[in-house]
Order: structure tokens, then C-alpha cells, then sequence
């Protein structure tokens, strides 16, 4: 087992809340040079800007997981990750059809720009990509699973659009073994008030949509390889 430097939940300039200098380039240069061993791009309800990120991580030696911020029906956000780029478009396909169909108003909420290997901006989404979709918390598990991949409950002790701010409480049958917080500080108050989270591996992640707010070389996980299938083994793995 070997121990890698992480931040596995980060946003392109495909959200439309993230920032124009969030390109899959940028993301990958700024990993690097932070010194991060392993990246997730994790854009809301998309993973249309992982190949080009995945592209660029490898030119800059650092495993870039293809994956998303899935917004649940109940406006929970679910990371979810892949082994494997096919699986994750397949995915994002899926998770599309089950967005609300509003269209995107950029002068409201912002672009949401599809990148190429280049860094250009070769298209846009239409539907807005931060509204939810018709799947539910307790399906977003199995369904993530059938595309090969996993998913985790993201930020839980963020006070908006997460598990325990919107439900307020682990659902009965939770099936889950990691979970995401975005301050480590919160991670023993939130275990005694909901003890499940004790079995879970939690990591810490920075959410990041602009390119100073990825994480620095801080939070480790370990694991047989850098390969994205050893990475999502981690973390699948009961502690």
C-alpha cells in the first residue's frame, strides 16, 4: 500500500458556478504543482470534461478519477466516481435524462463550457446543470454501482445540499462505507451524532471552484496503486 496525496472532489468550468479559469488544463497543471498524487473532476450532474482533465492528468503525472456531484431528488449531493472513462459518459448520459429540463441562463448562473484536449471550448450544456434529477438518495448507490463506479454522501457537515442538512438523518439500510466532509474539525462531533458515519472511511476534500481552493499535499489515503480502480478499492473498503 502506498499513500497518495488527494483532493477527489473539484469543479471545472462545466459547473456553471465554477470559475473560467477551471479548465481541465488548469486543474491538472494547478494538481501538480500543489503536489497531489490523485484528483477526482467532479462537476455537478456532468462528466462531460473528464477525458480532456484525464488527458492532462496524465501529462502531468497525476491520476485524475473521471467522476460527478450528483444532485439527488431530495437536492443531496452524491459523489460519484469511475474506474473507467466509458463508464462514467455512459453515466453522465443516464444522468442527464434525469435532470430537470430547464435551460441554462448564463447571465444568471453561468456558462457551462464543454473543453478539448486544447483547452478550447469546443460546446456548452444546454439544461442547467445544478438543478436535481428524478433519482433518489437510497438508488444513487446501486445505480453508481451498476456503471461500475461507487458513491458517497459529499460534504455531510455542510449546512446546504447535504445528507444530513437536507434528510437530517442516515437513511435506514445505508449501504455507503465512505463519506465526504469538508472540514476534518466536524468529523468527531458528526460521528457522535450519527454513529454510522464511524464505520465509514471519511476523507476531506476541498470542493473546489476555483483553481487557489484545491487542496494542498495535506490528507492521505492509502492504497495498492495510483491506478483510479486501487483508488475507489480504498475507498470502498469497510475501515
Amino acid at each position: 500500500m502506498i499513500p497518495l496525496f488527494y483532493d477527489l472532489h473539484i469543479h471545472s468550468c462545466l459547473s456553471p458556478c465554477g470559475d473560467d479559469d477551471m479548465t481541465p488544463a488548469n486543474i491538472a497543471g494547478m494538481a501538480a504543482v500543489k503536489g497531489l498524487d490523485v484528483i477526482a473532476l467532479t462537476d455537478h450532474n456532468s462528466c462531460r470534461n473528464c477525458p480532456a482533465a484525464m488527458y492532462h492528468g496524465e501529462r502531468y503525472g497525476v491520476t485524475v478519477i473521471p467522476g460527478m456531484e450528483l444532485t439527488t431528488r431530495e437536492e443531496v449531493h452524491v459523489i460519484c466516481l469511475f474506474p473507467a472513462l466509458s463508464d462514467a459518459l455512459a453515466f453522465d448520459a443516464f444522468v442527464y435524462r434525469k435532470l430537470m429540463p430547464v435551460p441554462n441562463r448564463e447571465d444568471i448562473f453561468g456558462r457551462q463550457q464543454i473543453m478539448d484536449q486544447e483547452d478550447r471550448v469546443v460546446g456548452t450544456v444546454e439544461n442547467l446543470l445544478i438543478n436535481a434529477t428524478s433519482i433518489s438518495f437510497d438508488d444513487v448507490f446501486p445505480l453508481a454501482a451498476s456503471y461500475g463506479g461507487i458513491a458517497y454522501p459529499a460534504h455531510v457537515d455542510k449546512s446546504s445540499n447535504s445528507l444530513l442538512s437536507n434528510l437530517g438523518f442516515v437513511p435506514p439500510g445505508s449501504s455507503f462505507s465512505c463519506a465526504e466532509f469538508h472540514d476534518f474539525k466536524n468529523l468527531h462531533r458528526i460521528q457522535k451524532e450519527h454513529p454510522y458515519f464511524k464505520g465509514c472511511r471519511a476523507i476531506c476534500c476541498s470542493d473546489a471552484h476555483y483553481l487557489e481552493d484545491i487542496l494542498e499535499p495535506e490528507y492521505q489515503i492509502l492504497a495498492r496503486s495510483r491506478a483510479a480502480e486501487d483508488v475507489l478499492a480504498s475507498l470502498s473498503s469497510l475501515i
